[in-house]
């Protein structure tokens, strides 16, 4: 990665609004187990941070994929996880389809209020019963007239307590499970609607998660974005980005997560000397140290590819599952340096611990990202169309 003038800008003024405007209030956030959306959004699109990759004509800045990963990465310095992922949820998992294939209609009355943070965007994909497993998704629409009615349900939708507008996976047809869905975008103030529950987590506080009911919710197939029955095709487009974000988010909050335990374990006395005099501890973390890095390497290098075009699913599920394992580890052995201090609620290792555990679960599990690995290796069969 070459990053320029611009780059580091964007991550200079990012870094002075995150020390300003997030960190200060994220304890409160995660008491109260919610953020405000909308007047934080609208604070980041006053300073064009939510439309990086967006077209100009709808307000975004039409810059490319490597601005984004700035972003994500710089995002990683919030001391918690829950507002970086309401963030990118918003930035870079709702809106790439409605960009490449949403009609100009939807892209005015949906995108540009997104990117000004005039409105809040939220992803619906997963149900009760199809979490990583999209295919499976139950919700369906009907056509009635000119619009289609959607009946069903979406669970584990982050930012859809707050959301204006959801971006719906939703069964649009009979036939293969391939090639019978459509995204279409939802009105969440459409009645029929109903937030029937803030789901509590063990980790990410700060991010309001939902379950949602839909019950004869009747939107204008207009709404529909880009051709029917092509929406689970332009989800698995979506995951790609969505995929590299969290790899990338990860890399800066890894690398804290080691400088508070490093500066900790050199004031910390044990036994009669500082915990960073034993050797176990010197060579734990410069080992997780080392594995950040090369989670660095393999992001930056997705990155590139995927800014010239080319297809980075194996790359980019590579470094969503390696993100996914060192959100893990690297807390985990972190916190075992802390003692009882690490077992604190308001220790910034204890929450990135429980924060980090969704890292192998959301956006595809880890053995979705292995399957995935797999099939491109030549060594697993790729299921057969339904």
């Amino acid at each position: 990665m070459h990053f320029t003038h611009e780059h580091e800008e964007l991550r200079r003024t990012l870094r002075r609004f995150i020390d300003t405007e997030i960190n200060p209030h994220v304890d409160e956030w995660e008491e109260a187990e919610i953020f405000p959306a909308h007047e934080l959004f609208k604070k980041m699109g006053k300073l064009g941070l939510l439309g990086l990759t967006k077209p100009e004509e709808y307000g975004g800045s039409g810059l490319d994929w490597s601005y984004s990963l700035v972003m994500a990465e710089t995002l990683g310095h919030v001391h918690c996880g829950g507002v970086p992922m309401a963030i990118g949820v918003h930035t870079d998992m709702c809106t790439p389809a409605l960009t490449r294939f949403g009609s100009d209609e939807l892209k005015r009355q949906f995108l540009a209020p997104a990117i000004a943070g005039d409105m809040v965007g939220c992803i619906g994909v997963s149900e009760p019963g199809a979490g990583s497993d999209v295919s499976a998704i139950k919700s369906h629409a009907r056509k009635d007239g000119g619009d289609y009615v959607i009946n069903g349900q979406k669970m584990w939708i982050t930012n859809s307590l707050q959301a204006d507008w959801m971006c719906m996976l939703v069964n649009t047809g009979d036939g293969p499970v391939h090639k019978n869905k459509s995204l279409v975008m939802v009105p969440m103030d459409t009645p029929g609607i109903e937030k029937a529950k803030k789901i509590r987590k063990i980790g990410m506080h700060s991010s309001d998660t939902g379950l949602i009911y839909f019950d004869e919710v009747r939107v204008p197939q207009r709404y529909r974005i880009g051709e029917e029955g092509q929406g689970f095709i332009y989800q698995m487009q979506q995951f790609q980005e969505e995929r590299l974000w969290a790899a990338a988010n990860a890399i800066e909050a890894l690398n804290n997560c080691i400088a508070w335990t490093t500066e900790w374990a050199q004031e910390r006395k044990l036994f009669g000397a500082h915990l960073a005099d034993q050797q176990h501890v010197q060579f734990k973390l410069a080992e997780l140290r080392t594995e950040v890095e090369c989670l660095r390497a393999l992001t930056y290098r997705a990155c590139d590819l995927y800014v010239s075009g080319q297809d980075v699913l194996e790359l980019a599920s590579m470094a969503k599952l390696k993100a996914g394992r060192l959100m893990r580890l690297v807390p985990d052995n972190c916190l075992q340096f802390w003692g009882g201090m690490g077992y604190t609620l308001e220790n910034k290792v204890a929450r990135m611990y429980r924060d980090g555990r969704l890292a192998s679960i959301g956006g595809g599990a880890d053995e979705v990202m292995l399957g995935i690995i797999a099939r491109i290796m030549g060594i697993a069969k790729r299921p057969s169309p339904a």
